[in-house]
């Protein structure tokens, strides 16, 4: 029998110091004997968005581009929703819909996807799905840190040739650089945008600062209309202005990974589905190979799709934010819904309003590492990046 060159690893134990110290953001890679790439895999000891880019899409980034510097590698864009609408997704349930397509059409053999614990609806537990019941189990977001990579050992045991991995950037740059690693023959991977993740300690925190009744929150998301829209366990929605988190009390509620990475977008998926880019109540659609292209085909006749829109100017909100953030202002109730109602009117939209939240990450995020990790500034930071902050005056 032949014994896998791995196994001369071994997998960090639960709680265990990090390589990346207090700027891992739990992927799971140390959780497995894939530990032995670590050093080069992981996204916070070697950011290498543009070498992977050019890998998995062909080509990296033009820095010529500004569409490049904030959206990626991109071969299509469109907005969509799902013409009948997967009941209880947390939008209309494209991504799992494509994944229970790539199961029934037998693309792949499993889907890492990440369902939660039955002690707790927002502790994450990532499995791989082998029925469209396993994924579908998994539907909703999980807003905290998961170890999404944690299953690498149990997919090269399986025997499993083909496979789908559904995760957020961090998550997705490590699986990238061991990829040829996992002896499979297909990888299919869907991105999702990911900004300003918490432990689940963390996440607690959040909810109980800002939600009415934390205690019944299924799921929530910061939206384009500037509100953070909570889903009670009644069906209602909650909606709390932007403007009036309690930012003096939230500073220190995200992970310091999540305040270090400049991969929002999701740059090496093959697909990447989110919001973020697409008007009130539709999904932003991201293709950026053949290989997203195929997956996206396979329910392009269950959506309902159009062109993607851009209006408004971001750039007096972002320069405005910089300082409010970083001295934790908060607006009493009353000025933060104002404030609210007239951004929604005349604000930025569409691809525009993408802009603005990549913006206004990327400004804290540099600031954040220029002040508590000034020897990674250079290195860490995409070129990308360094050219969406220097549109920007940011305070020392």
């Amino acid at each position: 029998m032949t014994v896998s060159p791995h196994k001369k690893a071994k997998a960090l134990k639960s709680g265990s110091r990090r390589p990346a110290k207090e700027l891992c953001s739990e992927c799971g890679l140390c959780d497995t004997y894939y530990i032995h790439y670590v050093k080069d895999a992981c996204a916070f000891l070697n950011q290498q968005i543009a070498e992977l880019e050019t890998v998995a899409h062909g080509r990296s980034r033009n820095l010529d581009n500004e569409d490049d510097w904030y959206f990626g590698v991109t071969q299509e864009m469109i907005a969509a929703r799902k013409k009948k609408p997967i009941e209880g997704a947390q939008w209309t349930g494209i991504v799992s819909a494509i994944a229970c397509e790539m199961l029934d059409q037998d693309l792949v053999e499993g889907v890492v996807c990440v369902q939660n614990t039955a002690e707790d609806r927002f502790q994450p537990m990532p499995i791989i799905a082998r029925t469209p019941q396993e994924v579908l189990a998994a539907k909703v977001n999980k807003p905290t840190l998961s170890p999404n990579l944690n299953v690498l050992e149990q997919i090269e045991q399986s025997g499993m040739k083909r496979l789908l991995v559904i995760g957020v950037g961090c998550q997705i740059q490590a699986l990238r650089a061991v990829e040829q690693e996992l002896g499979l023959e297909k990888l299919y991977i869907l991105g999702t945008p990911c900004v300003d993740n918490v432990s689940r300690e963390g996440l607690q925190k959040f909810l109980d600062t800002t939600s009415r009744s934390p205690e019944t929150v299924v799921h929530y998301e910061f939206m384009q209309d500037f509100r953070i829209h909570f889903k009670h366990e009644d069906g209602s929605i909650e909606k709390v202005p932007f403007f009036g988190l309690k930012t003096n009390k939230l500073k220190d509620v995200f992970a310091p990974s999540c305040m270090s990475c400049f991969d929002y977008v999701n740059s090496l998926a093959d697909l990447v589905v989110g919001y973020m880019g697409a008007p009130f109540g539709w999904q932003w659609i991201v293709v950026r190979n053949q290989t997203g292209a195929q997956m996206l085909d396979l329910v392009r006749e269950q959506l309902d799709t159009q062109a993607v829109m851009s209006k408004g100017d971001r750039h007096q909100a972002v320069q405005q934010s910089i300082p409010a953030y970083d001295k934790g202002v908060t607006l009493p109730m009353w000025a933060a819904k104002m404030m609210g109602v007239v951004i929604e009117q005349i604000g930025p939209k569409g691809l525009e309003y993408a802009r603005f939240s990549i913006d206004s990450h990327f400004t804290r995020n540099y600031l954040n590492l220029k002040r508590n990790y000034p020897e990674k500034l250079e290195a860490h930071v995409p070129e990308y990046a360094k050219k969406i902050v220097g549109q920007y005056k940011l305070p020392e």
